[in-house]
């Protein structure tokens, strides 16, 4: 079942990538911001569905793997990243994205009880 969740998480992640290179671009800043919160969610989505931090980790993955796939230019010269602010921010914000969501602290089983223990 997690082997089912972590390939739909990928590929999310690859969709994301492309949306967030299309919209950041569109619509500066929104969109940048639109983007970046797309992969924070994404990443926070697949930590709470999976109860791992391999759920964030496969969808940035995918994440990165869209965006570096994008950046590279075609034979006719088009490219999709300009040479801009808004590029770099989105490329360098989406990295510390990712691995913000990636190393969060595991989250804690319901009815566990707490880690201190009382005196």
């Amino acid at each position: 079942m997690k082997t089912l969740a972590y390939g739909l998480l990928a590929v999310l992640g690859a969709a994301v990538g492309v949306a967030g290179t299309l919209v950041q671009a569109a619509w500066f800043p929104g969109g940048l911001v639109l983007a970046l919160l797309a992969l924070a969610g994404l990443g926070y989505g697949g930590t709470t569905a999976t109860g791992t931090r391999v759920g964030a980790a496969v969808p940035a993955g995918a994440w990165l793997l869209a965006v570096m796939v994008m950046t590279s230019s075609r034979p006719e010269g088009d490219y999709l990243f300009g040479a801009g602010l808004g590029s770099y921010a989105y490329l360098l914000g989406g990295m510390i994205v990712a691995v913000m969501c990636a190393t969060m602290p595991r989250l804690r089983q319901p009815g566990a009880p707490p880690v201190r223990l009382g005196r």
